[in-house]
């Protein structure tokens, strides 16, 4: 039903009730028949099952499958750090899920505890979940709308709607019906929402919804309805943990076969397969992704910040996070001239000033001391954005209110209201204060009278110059006036009269009249410095920002194109009645081209973020508002504000913006980027790994060599090597250039970009260099062969990891003490694997021999093989310019 259509004494007829509110009969009738005024919650997982879903991952069911093998084989120390590593996956996912699941707490929240009601002729506050439909409610500065309400009594009644949706100021409410079916919730100025606060006035409203049937209602609805959605990161581990359960059983059964084939003991061929398949399976992935992951600042969805190195939208809210969140003087018109300010006329910014001195300085007084606005003790901001913004430019040019309002200090006032659109406060002038009195005449108080010019106007005889008073250039007013608002900019117009006396009838007839026009003032919330640059490097990095706001189309327009996220297309901007009013195959074929979106309702950012994924895009989505929770929940990065976002949004999102800044964002996907190419790293690192000890056991036999590591050798390789060094891996820094790549493509292979050639390659080397290290051994007599192999193999995997910390870069032109966690990994494990060689006491433990000086040496020139080998590869691909 479009209440806001309606006269209100419709609404209250299609009620049955009356201004005397209903009687306390009807409303428990009522109640019993609508239910109570709540949020309800569809039926939930349970804690224990949230936690035993997260053991449904094929990964994860194999690694609990090498933990049981392991076991058997006596294993301990890799059963332990299994188990381990799947118990904190589990609890790190249950604590995301179960918080996720808090949204809907959050939003019930929101509604208010109690109202003040119309029964039975009287007021009376009754708790708001018994609210029903018809029910009139009284509304004062403070309150919590309870219901949503269609307003029947409004007294400057200002209602702060920025959670529902997105106007960053609070919006004047009024009685009078709005004919238009298709207005935006922002712009029906007749109706209150569950959820928003009165932050002016008083007023009364009749009850048109409640519960899940209000605004919030549907809001709650739709962010119930939307599935979590997952990952690409989840998604290709999820088919490679598949693939690689396959691989393995495979290559485990044909070393098993050949072994037996070619005469080796049955036991020492099961144990061998069995610790090849556990050495196979990467056990400290999930670790390293974790702690890679963690290391994403601002991130409450540990898997999400890998999606933000997909992501090729960013649709973001505009007030706060590409703008300041403060509205500012941006340009004065004075004295026949119009000033940018805060730039070429900030010579004598912040210096105590004269009032009267010039045109200028009248003016600034007028801003200063015609104004409720000011600080507090602590220096925030107090009253109306609007206000504080003409305060502030006052005292940024030296007209100081705390010091002006005891020289010129306020007698009487007309207050503002929608009808008149003015307001006008008197002032004792001083006697330091002289005033023209052939200009001005004989007087001891001034009028300032602050509206929209066109108002003024009609009221004003002269305009002030600072050559003295002339005739009101009414066109020239005009124009500075509609160019000023078509840069998006709020004016408002300044004018006085000098009285004898304050007049015993303040009536807004009688005293805004005879008025000699000041000038105008164009505010804004302008855009952040820093932001302009985030949407330049955004640009550069493939991903393309679009603004999604509850503003005015104009002021949207303006700050896009400042930022440089609009050109002049105007065919890249939408509102949300235009957008209503397209099909969605209409906008499907629109909605890549779009940049700026205005005065968009909640289900309309849903409505977005599906539209381009529909596209194969990925979309991050900002916001603060209980309305942004849905979309952020649907989004494949949901991003809330954390100094301005509510706590519905900010259970709803996978990040946190704790500067609630664009720029953070922009960081954050190259923090995203980074983290997934040191994803990629242990990927490339570990299966090249796995893969050489795979092809050295492989391969030995079709050559005529005996197994030439035993199962201890396999296990202790797996273990130390696994680790540390690739628990380094998640600290290296980003690569040149990650910000000048495009996004990858969603349904790109973990393997992509060659890493599947480069771990088969890589591999077969370190097999060859270990098989050759047998062979010659074997030849020349040496009988320390199998200690050799071992630590060939061992060693190899730690040049290895060195090499690969680039795709493009020398190890030597990174800087080798650039990841200090990693070398500490190289040496520990380098300790350790000459331990294994040189303590006696572990030699009948790992079946190993001390080595003379020289087959160490060799062992260890062997072991740079593949480190090199990476290199040259390296080096030729930056030849190629690859």
């Amino acid at each position: 039903m479009l209440w806001h259509q309606k006269k209100t004494e419709e609404v209250i007829g299609e009620f049955g009730s009356s201004l005397q509110g209903l009687s306390t009969e009807e409303a428990r009738n009522r109640l019993e028949k609508h239910g109570p005024n709540e949020l309800t919650e569809k039926k939930k997982k349970s804690p224990f099952m949230m936690f035993l879903d997260q053991f449904k991952d094929t990964m994860i069911l194999v690694l609990i499958a090498a933990a049981i093998i392991s076991g058997v084989i006596g294993g301990a120390a890799d059963t332990i750090a299994i188990i381990v590593i799947v118990v904190l996956n589990a609890v790190i996912g249950f604590v995301q899920e179960f918080r996720a699941e808090k949204a809907m707490a959050m939003l019930r929240k929101m509604a208010a505890h109690s109202a003040l009601v119309m029964r039975d002729g009287n007021p009376v506050t009754v708790p708001a979940v018994h609210l029903v439909p018809g029910d009139v409610v009284v509304l004062e500065a403070g309150k919590i709308v309870s219901a949503d309400l269609r307003v029947i009594e409004s007294a400057l009644l200002k209602v702060e709607e920025a959670t529902l949706t997105g106007e960053s100021l609070p919006v004047e409410k009024s009685v009078n019906p709005l004919h238009d079916e298709h207005l935006s919730i922002g712009d029906r100025k007749n109706m209150l929402y569950k959820g928003t606060i009165v932050s002016y006035g008083r007023g009364q409203g009749v009850v048109v919804a409640t519960g899940m049937a209000t605004e919030l209602g549907k809001i709650a609805t739709m962010l119930q309805d939307q599935e979590e959605v997952k990952t690409p990161l989840q998604k290709r581990l999820a088919v490679f943990g598949r693939k690689l359960a396959l691989a393995i059983l495979a290559i485990c059964a044909i070393v098993f076969g050949i072994g037996i084939l070619k005469g080796e003991p049955p036991l020492l061929m099961l144990l061998t397969a069995i610790s090849l398949a556990v050495a196979a399976i990467p056990e400290a992935l999930p670790a390293v992704i974790t702690i890679s992951l963690a290391l994403g600042a601002l991130i409450r969805k540990l898997p999400a910040v890998e999606t933000l190195g997909s992501v090729t939208y960013i649709c973001s809210d505009k007030t706060g996070t590409l703008t300041l969140n403060k509205m500012t003087v941006e340009e004065i018109y004075v004295n026949g001239n119009i000033v940018q300010a805060g730039k070429s006329d900030d010579n004598h910014a912040s210096l105590p000033q004269t009032p009267f001195r010039d045109t200028r300085s009248i003016l600034m007084t007028a801003l200063a001391v015609s104004n409720d606005a000011g600080e507090d003790a602590s220096g925030t901001a107090v009253g109306d954005p609007t206000e504080f913004a003409l305060y502030a430019r006052a005292k940024h040019e030296g007209f100081d209110k705390t010091i002006l309002q005891q020289e010129l200090p306020r007698v009487a006032e007309i207050p503002f209201d929608s009808e008149r659109k003015r307001m006008t406060t008197f002032h004792r002038l001083p006697e330091s204060v002289v005033v023209d009195q052939d200009l001005w005449g004989e007087g001891g108080y001034v009028s300032f009278s602050k509206g929209a010019i066109d108002e003024l106007l009609e009221k004003s005889v002269d305009m002030a110059t600072d050559t003295g008073l002339k005739a009101v250039d009414a066109e020239e007013l005009r124009k500075v006036n509609e160019r000023m608002a078509a840069d998006g900019l709020r004016v408002l117009g300044v004018a006085m009269r000098i009285w004898q006396v304050v007049p015993d009838n303040l009536s807004p007839e009688q005293v805004e009249a005879g008025l000699t026009i000041l000038g105008l003032v164009g505010m804004m919330d302008p855009p952040r410095e820093e932001a302009a640059e985030a949407v330049r490097v955004c640009k550069t990095a493939g991903i393309r920002p679009v603004m999604i706001t509850g503003d005015h189309p104009l002021t949207a327009t303006t700050i896009a194109k400042r930022l440089g996220i609009l050109d002049h297309d105007s065919r890249a901007v939408i509102t949300g009645r235009e957008l209503e009013q397209l099909s969605p195959e209409e906008f499907e074929e629109r909605v890549e081209n779009l940049r700026v979106y205005a005065r968009v309702a909640p289900e309309q950012k849903l409505k977005i973020v599906k539209a381009l994924q529909d596209k194969g895009q990925f979309v991050a989505m900002t916001g603060d508002g209980v309305n942004d929770a849905p979309a952020l929940k649907s989004a494949d990065i949901g991003i809330a504000m954390g100094i301005t976002g509510t706590d519905v949004t900010k259970e709803a999102s996978d990040m946190v913006l704790l500067d609630d800044n664009f720029a953070t964002i922009v960081k954050a996907v190259k923090e995203g980027r980074r983290i997934f190419d040191n994803i990629r790293k242990f990927i490339k690192y570990t299966m090249t790994s796995n893969s050489g000890e795979i092809w050295t056991i492989f391969l030995a036999p079709f050559l005529g060599l005996p197994i030439p590591l035993l199962p201890i050798h396999i296990l202790w390789i797996n273990l130390v090597t696994d680790g540390l060094p690739g628990l380094a891996l998640a600290a290296e820094p980003a690569e040149k250039g990650v910000m000048e790549r495009p996004p990858r493509h969603p349904k790109e292979s973990i393997f992509a970009n060659t890493l599947g050639i480069h771990i088969v390659w890589v591999g077969l080397l370190m097999g060859a260099v270990c098989l050759f290290t047998q062979a010659w051994s074997l030849k020349t007599g040496h009988a320390h062969w199998q200690t050799m192999v071992f630590t060939v193999l061992c060693l190899s995997q730690m040049g290895h990891v060195l090499a690969i910390r680039s795709a493009r870069e020398s190890l030597f032109s990174q800087g080798i003490f650039s990841n200090k966690p990693l070398v500490g990994a190289f040496l520990v494990t380098f300790i350790l694997q000459m331990a294994t060689i040189y303590v006696p006491p572990l030699n009948p433990i790992f079946k190993t021999e001390p080595l003379s000086l020289q087959e160490l040496m060799l062992t260890l020139a062997l072991s740079s093989v593949v480190f090199l080998a990476v290199e040259i590869e390296k080096f030729i691909k930056r030849r190629r310019g690859g």
